[in-house]
């Protein structure tokens, strides 16, 4: 797949920090920025918790590790950054359920970005439960975890998620499918 208008900089100042430029990983961080803000402000938009946009993007940056990463290009940078997303929110829920302790609290929900995964689930599902069935996924099907992940944690589209792991959007969509039936599954009580 050849590299967009958009992805030739960032790319460019991931080399550079690769090389050692030290300030290389703030500047491609920062060119993506404002990417990274839509896609936090679409999953908090109806989220209750303390986060916000900023904070959401910041806290990732900083579960990153700033400097230290290692990164091989924008598409890269955007996965690593929805997982960051994905780690700061799962660890928000938890600090949050921990704290109501006593028992047979409810569940902290995840709005999904953009739109639902599918018309079947429910508009708010547990965050916690999302993670549950990615990290199971991770053991048997990667590429389906990553896309889980991508669409609950990052709010990326199917055609964004084609291009992040570069694959069809048809293989995106049934995997996306399958998890969806794996998520109604747990959800049975």
């Amino acid at each position: 797949m050849a590299m967009d208008a958009a992805q030739a900089p960032v790319t460019q100042l991931l080399a550079r920090a690769r090389a050692g430029d030290a300030h290389a990983l703030d500047a491609a961080y920062a060119a993506i920025y404002q990417e990274l803000k839509r896609t936090a402000h679409h999953y908090l938009r109806r989220e209750r918790g303390p986060l916000e946009t900023t904070a959401l993007v910041h806290e990732a940056y900083l579960k990153l590790g700033g400097g230290a990463l290692e990164v091989n290009d924008r598409r890269h940078l955007l996965a690593l950054s929805a997982r960051a997303m994905r780690q700061v929110l799962v660890d928000d829920a938890r600090a949050r359920k921990s704290e109501k302790r006593g028992g047979g609290q409810d569940a902290v929900p995840l709005t999904l970005a953009h739109e639902r995964l599918a018309s079947d689930l429910p508009d708010a599902i547990d965050v916690l439960q999302v993670d549950e069935t990615i990290e199971s996924l991770q053991k048997i099907d990667m590429r389906m975890a990553k896309v889980l992940e991508l669409r609950c944690f990052g709010g990326y589209e199917v055609s964004e998620i084609s291009e992040l792991l570069d694959v069809p959007d048809y293989t995106v969509r049934r995997d996306l499918r399958k998890a969806r039936a794996l998520l109604l599954a747990e959800a049975q009580p």
